[in-house]
This record gives C-alpha cells, sequence and structure tokens, in this order.
C-alpha cells in the first residue's frame, strides 16, 4: 500500500497574507504597465504579453493586474474627473506615476468596495514612496483623503474600530 501525500491547506490567516501580498504584486505592476501605456500608448495586448511573460505577474494575483490592466484605460476619462476636482491647482505639476497611482486608487474606491478605504490610501501611498518623486505620497495622501470621503461616504463616516483607544 502506497501514502499518498496530501497536500495541506495553510491556515485562513496565512492565506489571507498571500492573497495580499499577490495583490499589491499586482498593483506594482499595474502601475508599471499603466506608466508606459500612458507615455508610449502601446497596444494594451502587447503590454499585456510584455508583463506576464517578462514581468513576473504570474507571482501576483494575474486576474487583479488584468482588470486593472483593460478596466482602468478604458473608463479613464470617467476615473480623471473624479479625483481631478483635488489636482486642479496643481495638475500641470502631476507626473504620469502620481497620474496613475491616483487612477488605480480611483478605480479601487469604486469598484472595490471589499478593500477598506485607508487600505486603497495606505496602498497608493505606498506606490508614491516606491515610485514618485520625494513629496508624491504627501500628494497622493492629500488627493486620497477628501476623495475617498466622497466616494466612500458610508464607510468613512464610521467610527474606527480598529484603533486602540488613548486613555
Amino acid at each position: 500500500m502506497t501514502l499518498q501525500k496530501t497536500p495541506r491547506k495553510q491556515p485562513p490567516n496565512i492565506e489571507r497574507a498571500q492573497a495580499i501580498k499577490k495583490r499589491k504584486h499586482a498593483r506594482d505592476k499595474v502601475l508599471q504597465a499603466l506608466y508606459q501605456w500612458q507615455l508610449s500608448g502601446e497596444d494594451l495586448d502587447w503590454i499585456r504579453d510584455q508583463y506576464l511573460s517578462e514581468q513576473g505577474v504570474s507571482s501576483g494575483d494575474e486576474a487583479y493586474f488584468l482588470e486593472l490592466l483593460y478596466k482602468i484605460p478604458s473608463d479613464v476619462d470617467a476615473i480623471d474627473e473624479q479625483y481631478r476636482p483635488y489636482v486642479d491647482k496643481f495638475e500641470d505639476h502631476m507626473d504620469p506615476i502620481e497620474t496613475n497611482i491616483l487612477r488605480i486608487a480611483t478605480y479601487e474606491f469604486k469598484h472595490h468596495l471589499e478593500i477598506p478605504f485607508k487600505v486603497v490610501i495606505n496602498e497608493a501611498i505606498n506606490l508614491a514612496k516606491t515610485y514618485g518623486s520625494d513629496e508624491s505620497h504627501r500628494f497622493i495622501n492629500g488627493v486620497l483623503d477628501p476623495l475617498s470621503r466622497e466616494m466612500r461616504t458610508l464607510e468613512t463616516s464610521q467610527p474606527d474600530t480598529h484603533s486602540k483607544s488613548r486613555e
């Protein structure tokens, strides 16, 4: 009789941590892909193929990468209109990295309600710290904070139950 080794199922908290890590990787790669699309105007299918074969997208959340890669450009004007009121005086100074970070976060605010607004903002700030200029993270936070209150009114009006009281 041969004993077969059954794969061990990971505890839920480890699975969740792995899923979060993969989604971060997908955001990172889609930021780079959207930057390339914006500056070069290259075909999205060509960019997709390049990122899937050469940029390690498959080690992340590939489905999420593909969703953002196609959905953001297909709705870019409406997405830009959502955050534009909060950048009017800075619009001439925005670089393509900041623009695409705001597009990703705005898309997530609107279409991924399962992601808490604070997580969307934090992930955008982390992208800005990694890829943006020295002050990009502050600019991104300054835009996304009021935008989150507009787009996630119910969620942002709730008391923060995760913070510890400092009495």
